[in-house]
């Protein structure tokens, strides 16, 4: 490992980022957008971001109905979330090109899930801060869903299991393998024998 550094202009280098799939409009013309700029904002409530042009079809959308799903992905679905991430809804069904079909998402009124991704989180709009190139979208998000596979025994929810998609520097990869858990570098001995085992046996 070196430790020489090359000093590059500003840019957004944050690496790897989670990729989604932000689906909007209604479940009778429903649109998606690849979104890599998109994160966790607050806990109590439970609000995520993501950051999309202005000149891009779903942010009309997302602007009028003031809702959104975002769609966690698996690498399963890269191609797709790709295609709907280069190709734009005014020229077409983008879904139906993928083979994606929607469902109604609880607690919004008509932005639908894209089934058969992971987990499936439904959102409302709260604020809008105009940035540049991008707008942010600060939403609350009000509904969740997630697929009945990604539960282990105990009821406890395995993410790891979900294969999810990841974005770095324009290039689409698998989330890594388990390290270890929140916490573990000060977990007492057993605690950590305990969940590191588990986390293998997943």
């Amino acid at each position: 490992m070196s430790d020489r550094y090359r000093d590059l202009s500003p840019t957004t280098l944050l690496s790897p980022v989670p990729v989604v799939l932000v689906s909007c409009g209604t479940a009778e013309k429903p649109n998606a957008l690849a979104v890599a700029w998109a994160g966790t904002v607050c806990s109590h409530p439970p609000m995520v971001s993501v950051s999309i042009r202005p000149s891009r079809y779903s942010y009309g959308l997302i602007r009028e109905s003031g809702e959104f799903v975002v769609n966690l992905p698996s690498a399963a679905f890269a191609k797709a979330v790709d295609y709907c991430g280069v190709r734009s809804g005014r020229d077409g069904d983008k879904l139906a090109a993928c083979g994606l079909r929607v469902r109604p998402m609880p607690g919004l009124n008509g932005a639908p899930a894209v089934e058969g991704m992971p987990a499936q989180l439904g959102c409302q709009v709260r604020q809008v801060i105009p940035l540049g190139s991008h707008e942010l979208f600060l939403a609350e998000i009000v509904s969740v869903r997630v697929r009945e596979d990604l539960f282990a025994g105990d009821g406890s929810l395995c993410l790891d299991r979900a294969d999810l998609l990841c974005y770095s520097h324009g290039v689409y990869q698998r989330a890594g393998d388990a390290l270890g858990f929140f916490g573990w570098s000060v977990a007492r001995p057993d605690v950590l024998a305990r969940r590191m085992a588990e986390l293998r046996s997943r």
